[in-house]
């Protein structure tokens, strides 16, 4: 195969639609802007979003519900994912390093989806009652800060 020998894909290259170019083009005259109106003028612009003048759609709709500043959010931790741990004392640090969460600044919470078969001792920011319940009734301990 040589370079030279490269063509394009049958239809795949268009000849770009080439407007106000005289009559026997087929685009001439009105240059297939239609008659008179504004957008049919020389150096003719609107904003974006802009409606002729009737009260814009981002206007006519009511504003609803708020953004509560003080949402805490927090980075989902389940008891199943804890079993593939080898440690006993588990925090946020030993979470990061095995990839089961993305950053260490973000609060972690604990909830009880699955089961653990072994006692760990695991420190987070928040803990659900099934998952305490959970861990607790394999012998181990939640500690939450």
């Amino acid at each position: 195969m040589n370079l030279s020998s490269l063509k394009f894909a049958e239809g795949s290259k268009k000849k770009p639609k080439r407007i106000g170019r005289g009559q026997g083009s087929g685009r001439g005259g009105t240059a297939t802007k239609g008659h008179k109106g504004q957008r049919s003028r020389a150096g003719s612009k609107r904003r974006a979003h802009f409606e002729g003048g009737q009260m814009p759609i981002h206007r006519r709709l009511p504003k609803r519900g708020f953004t509560n500043i003080f949402k805490e959010e927090f980075q989902i931790v389940n008891i199943c994912r804890l079993n593939a741990l080898d440690e006993n004392e588990v925090n946020a640090e030993i979470l990061k390093a095995n990839g089961i969460i993305n950053k260490v600044e973000i609060p972690v919470k604990l909830l009880g989806n699955g089961d653990i078969d072994r006692p760990i001792k695991i420190t987070v920011n928040a803990a659900s009652a099934s998952a305490k319940a959970k861990i607790e009734a394999a012998g181990g301990e939640v500690v939450v800060i």
